[in-house]
């Protein structure tokens, strides 16, 4: 029996509306309307890098043009409605998910001190106690506030000191949570007194089996349609096999189906779907456009993009320059259900200016007088977000190939 077959306008439609991207961004952007978008969304990636906005605060933007930074800071250290920990990155995730992460914390502790021993400086598990007891006794602490007196700070990813590595592990595994944030830097507490006691409880702790069956169902409902691969990174929990056996029983109890996703070029791929979404009829998307985050949890499989966009996208912040082929950190242009171009772009704060560097459309995407008027309107509202004054486009500004 042939399988069900999505036209690729369906399939982008289906996957767009999944990621709230296709209706205009209303809601007020905090509080109770924050919480519920990143339910929606599942949990949304921090990134430090800042050339116009943080990359988080991109992404939420996006989707509530009313969305302030400091909105995501209230709902994070003062609401207390989230917590922060890994998917496939660091993430601020709905603090209701985090019995769900406790199975997270078991499979961290036994991949990471194998992993970690082998690569970074040795001596970090022998700080845990140190850490540990020091926290308790004198409250929470940023990684720099442990750093070697008189010695080095800690430096990247690659160059951890031992308390700094102990630190990580010690939150990875969940003996801390991060509270907060000072500037950019995670501030450690003990897990006690950051996450209620009911959500970490034995008594209230799912199974395996549960989580499994909780983050599986999460994917699939969050993306629309996807593989058993795509079902298994999106929280970067579940295992590839346990994905498989998985969609093997939601397909044999009728509850998923296998279909094909037509994507760009007209080719076909497998895939699977709730019976419901084969007969969905999503709403064609606003016209409006919308330069998204390159963190942005529609375009985090960059392959997935290419496939059902014909968008191929990759960021270059660690190409050295002259390899580059657009710029360090180029912004998607999203107008409709069609990535139609990409920009580099940054703010100025000494003069309050948001600099348009280089605009390149998309192959075979027309920019006519509509086109750069939706881009010119796009970069007021994120000039009004990023607290800029006024906008400036460099010389050539304009790539045409």
């Amino acid at each position: 029996m042939a399988l069900p077959t999505l036209t690729n306008t369906t399939a982008r439609r289906i996957f767009l509306e999944r990621h709230l991207l296709s209706s205009r961004p209303s809601g007020s952007g905090h509080g109770a309307d924050l919480l519920s978008l990143i339910e929606t969304l599942g949990f949304v990636q921090l990134d430090s890098v800042k050339t116009v906005a943080r990359a988080h605060d991109m992404i939420l933007f996006a989707r509530r043009n009313r969305y302030r930074p400091d909105h995501l800071r209230l709902s994070y250290e003062h609401r207390k409605d989230l917590f922060e920990h890994w998917t496939h990155d660091a993430a601020v995730i709905p603090k209701s998910f985090y019995p769900h992460w406790l199975l997270r914390f078991d499979r961290d502790a036994e991949r990471l001190k194998t992993r970690w021993s082998k690569w970074r400086e040795p001596g970090f598990q022998a700080e845990f106690e140190t850490v540990l007891t020091h926290i308790r006794n004198h409250g929470p602490v940023c990684s720099a506030d442990l750093a070697p007196k008189g010695g080095r700070k800690s430096g990247g990813w690659w160059d951890w000191h031992p308390s700094k590595t102990a630190l990580e592990f010690l939150w990875r595994t969940g003996a801390l949570a991060v509270s907060g944030r000072r500037g950019f830097q995670k501030v450690y507490d003990l897990t006690e007194r950051v996450i209620d006691e009911t959500l970490r409880s034995d008594r209230t702790r799912p199974t395996p089996e549960e989580t499994i069956d909780w983050k599986c169902n999460g994917a699939i409902d969050r993306l629309g349609f996807a593989t058993s691969g795509e079902i298994a990174a999106f929280w970067d929990t579940v295992t590839a096999a346990e994905a498989r056996a998985w969609c093997r029983r939601e397909r044999e109890a009728g509850r998923l189906l296998e279909a094909n996703i037509t994507d760009a070029t007209g080719q076909q791929r497998r895939t699977y779907l709730r019976p419901e979404t084969c007969t969905e009829s999503p709403p064609e998307p606003i016209a409006r456009m919308r330069i998204l985050s390159p963190f942005d949890p529609a375009i985090r499989k960059r392959a997935r993009t290419e496939r059902l966009f014909g968008f191929h996208y990759r960021i270059e912040i660690f190409t050295p320059a002259p390899k580059r082929e657009y710029g360090y950190y180029v912004f998607p242009l999203l107008e409709g259900d069609t990535f139609v171009g990409r920009v580099d772009l940054k703010a100025e704060p000494a003069t309050g200016t948001l600099v348009i560097d280089k605009l390149w459309p998309e192959a075979g995407i027309v920019w006519g007088k509509g086109r750069i008027q939706k881009f010119q309107d796009e970069l007021e509202r994120l000039a009004r977000f990023a607290g800029l004054t006024s906008i400036r486009f460099q010389d050539n500004w304009f790539h045409q190939s």
